[in-house]
């Protein structure tokens, strides 16, 4: 028996499902464009909405920037988080894994355009830079220290200060997000494969953690 067809209207049945479109516009034009650049109607127009439509849902650029992190970027970070907090492992193996999220998760993906858009925008748009720190930066780097700091609890790490290694540690996926949405395509430098890349310096990072043998 052949199943019923939707008789609702095509405007009606994507209802539930624009603000997401938005949001995936949104994420496109930031990227490309950069903050600043981008306009409204541009996302809407990428969307296939209305002008008026995109304004049901945000109710300016700042607030629809603030949407597109919230969405992708933290939503990220809170399951990071929960999964950290239910490890039971080596802390070594949770702190390569919370990198290789990191990784794969964000700074690989077009997201990481959007590190990148604050690193060039972010002085322009100090309330804006605000919100990405509070609400990234600072959660993400938080994360992190509290993984050192287990480790160092537990015996698995060498006493390092890990607020200084936090930031120790973020600085070369960083650069290596740098290099492969900026530099890396079009600079005459022998080629990066960032799993490499990743695999080397989180087993760099752990063996050089790890506390010596009682």
């Amino acid at each position: 028996m052949q199943a019923p067809q939707d008789t609702k209207p095509r405007w009606e049945r994507r209802k539930d499902a624009r603000p997401q479109e938005l949001l995936a516009a949104a994420l496109d034009q930031f990227v490309e464009r950069g903050y600043a650049a981008t306009r409204l109607e541009d996302v809407a127009r990428h969307a296939g909405v209305s002008k008026g439509t995109l304004y049901l849902y945000f109710a300016n650029k700042e607030e629809l920037f603030k949407a597109v992190v919230r969405d992708n970027i933290v939503v990220t970070i809170g399951a990071a988080e929960q999964d950290a907090a239910a490890f039971d492992g080596p802390s070594g193996e949770l702190l390569g894994t919370l990198l290789m999220r990191w990784w794969t998760e964000i700074w690989a993906t077009p997201l990481g355009g959007i590190t990148k858009l604050m690193l060039a925008e972010g002085n322009n748009f100090p309330e804006l830079a605000q919100f990405y720190n509070d609400e990234v930066v600072a959660r993400g780097s938080r994360l992190i220290t509290q993984v050192l700091i287990r480790g160092i609890e537990r015996g698995e790490f060498r006493p390092v200060d890990p607020v200084v290694m936090t930031q120790v540690l973020i600085a070369p996926v960083l650069m290596l997000m740098m290099w492969t949405h900026s530099y890396m395509p079009t600079c005459d430098m022998p080629p990066i494969t960032p799993q490499a890349f990743m695999d080397t310096f989180i087993a760099t990072t752990v063996a050089g953690l790890q506390a010596p043998a009682p």
